[in-house]
């Protein structure tokens, strides 16, 4: 079992590799980590006390302990948007989120060519992902890894979709059936698709790929 689990490891720290020098040539940093626990040290390592740090809906987050390690240090602000109830206090939430130090994500895709495969509904956390946050760290299980764009977006319609569809009780036909629909219901979460094929800002974006399988 070992020899097979080290086996599996050296299989996705090739393939992370590979990734990582396209994306590289795509204007984003790549890292790998063989664990979620080096992963959230090697983020840590990057931060400095009093950055403010905010997230988009991610299981990835949370799964891989980022989250928990970022609240537990006590030393960063924490822009969190769910504490935000009235209009005026949404608004100032999103001026504070745009400029944050740190925005953190996953990808509901991340091709062999150094692409970042998204959907959104509300669509927050990928216009954070364009514009804002000085930095974005987008954390990625290998589980995350596809082929190519149409791969993303097929995984996303197979996989992602329906998952998150029934955690967050869209009422879509994803979550009805386990099937898209490509439908325009009122909880549509594919409103907006986008690929993220270059970033401009050397170092804007990290992608930290993690030799483990996290969220959805």
């Amino acid at each position: 079992m070992a020899e097979r689990t080290e086996t599996v490891l050296a299989s996705r720290a090739k393939t992370a590799a590979s990734i990582i020098k396209k994306l590289e040539q795509h204007g984003m940093e790549g890292h790998f980590c063989a664990s979620r626990g080096e992963a959230v040290e090697l983020v840590l390592s990057w931060m400095k006390a009093g950055d403010s740090v905010t997230w988009g809906g991610s299981e990835t987050f949370k799964e891989s302990g980022m989250k928990a390690a970022l609240d537990n240090a006590g030393c960063y602000r924490m822009v969190d948007r769910t504490t935000a109830s009235t209009p005026e206090e949404q608004r100032e939430m999103w001026r504070d989120r745009t400029s944050a130090d740190w925005f953190f994500m996953s990808a509901n895709a991340l091709t062999v060519n150094g692409e970042l495969v998204n959907i959104d509904g509300n669509s927050d956390r990928l216009s954070l992902l364009l514009h804002g946050p000085a930095h974005v760290v987008a954390l990625v299980g290998m589980n995350k890894v596809v082929a190519d764009v149409d791969a993303g977006f097929k995984r996303i319609r197979t996989v992602a979709c329906p998952l998150n569809a029934a955690r967050l009780h869209t009422n879509t036909p994803c979550e009805l059936t386990g099937t898209c629909a490509e439908c325009h219901a009122a909880g549509c979460m594919c409103c907006n698709m986008v690929v993220t094929r270059h970033a401009r800002g050397a170092g804007r974006v990290r992608v930290v790929i993690i030799g483990e399988e996290l969220g959805y």
